[in-house]
């Protein structure tokens, strides 16, 4: 006679991250773009933007499970950075000529508001309460 005696179970219900990685690339990309703007000076804030940029390029991979390499993940998130970069030395120099002079805070309202949508994603995510079935 067999017998099945269940002590305790426990369920994990994995959920995928990959809104993380969207809207940390978002803010990257605008964080990018902005740095582009304001590279030709270099000052104490250029230097806190750099480590908040490097920041953003790397620090999210430790959030999420990520199945491909550091390297390979990094690399995807420093180009995204360099081409951000050119786009916003590129909008530098067309302020004032393509672009009338007041569109020049447009990089800096826009990464504002990624960033508030991103907190607002990861601290609902954080904080959504999950039932095991």
């Amino acid at each position: 006679m067999k017998t099945l005696s269940r002590v305790g179970e426990a369920r994990v219900e994995r959920t995928t991250e990959s809104g993380t990685t969207v809207d940390t690339t978002f803010v990257l990309f605008f964080l990018a773009v902005e740095f582009g703007q304001t590279f030709s000076s270099f000052g104490i804030d250029t230097m806190l933007m750099m480590l908040t940029l490097a920041s953003f390029a790397v620090l999210p991979y430790f959030l999420l499970n990520e199945s491909r390499g550091f390297g390979s993940w990094v690399a995807g998130r420093a180009a995204i950075a360099a081409v951000a970069m050119l786009l916003g030395f590129a909008f530098k120099l067309s302020l004032g000529g393509v672009l009338p002079e007041m569109f020049r805070f447009l990089p800096m309202t826009l990464l504002i508001i990624t960033a508030a949508l991103s907190f607002y994603f990861q601290f609902y995510g954080f904080l959504r309460l999950k039932t095991v079935r």
